[in-house]
């Protein structure tokens, strides 16, 4: 089975996509959207801002021409979260009817609070749209190391594509028809690894990061469960799954971005510093805003926004989140 593919967005993640299904004998070409940038890992065949180290078959196609799009079997959109309107847009044209797209980013767009599902559906209707999410730091699946993750789409049968052309023996994918559990886990559980980052940074211990991924996962949930997803969704692969490999690992820009925070810097200079998109740090806003708009309760979430916009010590969120009101624990 060899596949058309167009990957849209040659971050770290966008990449490594392109390493792996390169490997498996698709057709990949891999859109930047600068010429220049382009250019550059054509010449290098490495992505040495966002991958050093991990060679390039000279078989991808490089461009920075959206029209690639094109006939494409599928497309994988991989941008950051808060150009994926922008980028949809500028594919819909060249879309052919009924072109599976499969998006790889995790956020939540800000202002409309909608799911990036939703934002591409808008953009290019004629398309058929999935997710796909789940514990896959860039720098391993470029790799080769072995990792699991879960493709979604309300239809079935584009679901069980994707699986088929991501499937390796190193990369396992399942599928299902959560869309929004898939896509609030994937964007969400970066939040929690900010505040893991943090809890790192301000020196508390590996108690205090188990009790926070735990209570974290618990506040995802309950936001999903208000806007219609599968509960269990969260105890899977897009939700503890990621949540687990994005608090622990230094891969993770959202954890090494918390511990600069925890650490005593300010969030702009955390930003700069990181040099790439901390997801986490939007993500905040939308669903500090989204358990507003659907009335659920989310106290880690609300404490990394004060942290983040309103000047609130890192200690003193802790403290509070610490002194809350006494609960069962499946509240």
């Amino acid at each position: 089975m060899s596949e058309k593919i167009a990957i849209i967005g040659s971050g770290g993640w966008g990449t490594a996509a392109a390493v792996h299904l390169i490997k498996k004998g698709h057709d990949v070409t891999l859109w930047s959207w600068q010429e220049e940038e382009s250019n550059l890992l054509k010449n290098d065949l490495e992505n040495k801002a966002f991958l050093p180290g991990v060679k390039l078959s000279p078989e991808i196609n490089f461009t920075s021409d959206i029209s690639c799009v094109k006939d494409k079997d599928l497309v994988v959109l991989v941008t950051p979260s808060k150009v994926i309107r922008q980028t949809a847009k500028q594919m819909s044209p060249h879309i052919t009817d009924g072109t599976i797209i499969v998006i790889l980013s995790k956020g939540i767009e800000e202002g409309s609070l909608k799911l990036l599902c939703d934002v591409v559906k808008e953009e290019i209707p004629n398309a058929k749209v999935a997710v796909m999410s789940g514990p896959s730091h860039a720098e391993e699946v470029a790799r080769g190391i072995p990792t699991t993750n879960i493709a979604a789409c309300e239809e079935k049968e584009c679901a069980l594509y994707i699986q088929n052309v991501f499937m390796s023996e190193t990369f396992r994918v399942y599928t299902g028809s959560d869309v929004i559990g898939v896509e609030l886990g994937g964007a969400l559980k970066n939040i929690i690894a900010l505040c893991a980052g943090i809890i790192d940074g301000i020196g508390y211990g590996d108690n205090t990061k188990a009790a926070l991924m735990t209570r974290g996962i618990k506040e995802i949930a309950r936001l999903g469960e208000a806007m219609g997803a599968n509960p269990e969704t969260f105890y899977g692969l897009s939700g503890i799954g990621d949540l687990i490999v994005t608090c622990t690992s230094m891969h993770s820009r959202n954890r090494r971005a918390g511990i600069m925070l925890g650490e005593g810097m300010k969030l702009d200079e955390v930003l700069e510093k990181v040099h790439m998109v901390v997801e986490g740090v939007q993500s905040c806003t939308a669903a500090y805003e989204l358990s507003k708009k659907y009335n659920v309760e989310m106290p880690i979430v609300e404490k990394a926004y004060e942290v983040l916009y309103k000047n609130k010590s890192p200690k003193d969120a802790t403290d509070e989140l610490m002194g809350r009101d006494k609960k069962e624990e499946n509240l």
